[in-house]
């Protein structure tokens, strides 16, 4: 097999930046916790993508985690352009304010991560965002009664980019 991206699965999460006339979201599976202390996290965006620009110019970005009902509107916010689209308004999504950035949040997706950028790393056909993790939301009906994440509250999915799929996550390994 020629040498490829074979790291699976991948996240899949909604970017989503202010921008100049209206906010934009590109859909995202380059993405990474990098460290926990400062919290970071890593994007990985194509120069040429429209959000590219946006989000090197605002210096701040949201990663908005999806469910599974949410599949169409995070394809499409993947397959075309906010050049040409309102991805908030034809993908199904409602832009809410973030509490520490401009970059609005993505209310229908269970969690939601507010990040500043703090450097720019050319790679070759993608640069990395590194980006400090500033605040985190998430949807209260995903809680146990302890107050900690269920993943078995929401239907998360992920990508596998060997074959292009995307694929809904199971049930916890005890």
């Amino acid at each position: 097999m020629n040498p490829g991206t074979a790291i699976v699965p991948c996240p899949v999460v909604l970017l989503s930046v202010a921008g100049e006339d209206k906010p934009n979201i590109i859909t995202l599976s380059w993405v990474a916790n990098v460290c926990s202390k400062p919290p970071t996290i890593v994007a990985g965006i194509r120069p040429e993508r429209y959000s590219y620009k946006l989000v090197k110019e605002a210096g701040e970005f949201s990663l908005n985690i999806p469910a599974s009902n949410q599949i169409d509107g995070t394809e499409f916010a993947g397959t075309k352009s906010g050049r040409d689209h309102n991805k908030f308004t034809e993908g199904g999504f409602t832009p809410e304010p973030a509490i520490k950035i401009k970059a609005p949040l993505i209310k229908e997706c269970p969690i939601n991560i507010e990040c500043k950028t703090t450097q720019i790393i050319p790679l070759g056909a993608h640069h990395l965002f590194v980006a400090e993790v500033v605040a985190v939301h998430i949807d209260e009906s995903t809680l146990d009664e302890k107050g900690k994440f269920d993943a078995s509250k929401t239907s998360l999915f992920t990508y596998l980019p060997l074959n292009g799929q995307y694929w809904a996550l199971g049930k916890e390994i005890p």
